[in-house]
């Protein structure tokens, strides 16, 4: 029904002009070594969606989601057991791939939700629950509990006392935020291995190329472009 669209066009175009200026400063400013610091709360809830999307896929893939580390330089790691982990080295693969592009996923589906008023708060209601029960079940770190559940006390305060068109909007911006979160290391993307929390370990593409055909760069350039094409692609539905 289109009396639930959020907005006028003239906001509407206005909307989709700050979405994208936010996300080409979200990944410009990711590439400088300060810049991590000025997006600080983005450049968690970054690494939140990322390790979150590794840990729900092996779920999903009968392995168990036993931590996530949120560390205060932003970085995190995302612990599992591989043990009865379906399909193999496939479910290896895809669990790998899920960091990059999980996040990607669940912010085209937040950019077309913010469409409806309806939908845009349910979603935000729906992203803070899942930051609160990742705190309680999870997270494990005195610095990730504080930074996940504060994260999730402000989007449900959105999602409760916002306006229709800021919850719209915060939606949305959220959205961004994931699809754009595979550029917060575009260095990482295409290296295979880093070291995270002190130890030396395959990176996501590393992952992909050892269980699958291809190089590691390859498969960086291939999330890189697919999480763009999610962006490009939800807000063009959202927007037409």
């Amino acid at each position: 029904m289109t009396e639930n669209i959020v907005g006028s066009p003239r906001s509407h175009r206005a909307s989709l002009i700050w979405l994208v200026i936010s996300a080409l400063l979200t990944i410009g400013l990711w590439q400088v070594p300060w810049g991590n610091y000025i997006l600080y709360p983005f450049t968690i809830l970054a690494t939140w969606f990322h390790e979150m999307a590794h840990g729900l896929s092996a779920m999903l893939l009968g392995a168990s989601f036993q931590e996530l580390k949120l560390l205060p330089n932003g970085s995190g790691v995302a612990m599992y057991s591989y043990q009865r982990l379906l399909f193999g080295d496939l479910g290896l693969a895809i669990v790998a791939a899920s960091g990059p592009l999980g996040p990607a996923i669940a912010g085209a589906i937040f950019i077309m939700a913010g469409r409806y008023h309806s939908t845009a708060r349910t979603c935000l209601v729906l992203l803070s629950a899942m930051l609160f029960i990742s705190a309680l079940i999870w997270v494990r770190s005195s610095f990730g509990l504080t930074a996940v559940s504060a994260l999730g006390a402000g989007i449900l305060l959105l999602a409760w006392q916002a306006p229709h068109w800021l919850q719209s909007f915060a939606i949305q911006f959220l959205g961004v935020q994931a699809c754009v979160s595979v550029y917060r290391q575009l260095d990482y993307l295409f290296m295979h291995s880093a070291t995270i929390d002190g130890r030396s370990m395959s990176s996501d593409t590393g992952q992909m190329a050892e269980y699958l055909f291809f190089p590691y760069w390859f498969w960086g350039g291939a999330l890189a472009i697919i999480s763009l094409i999610l962006l490009l692609v939800s807000l063009r539905i959202a927007y037409r």
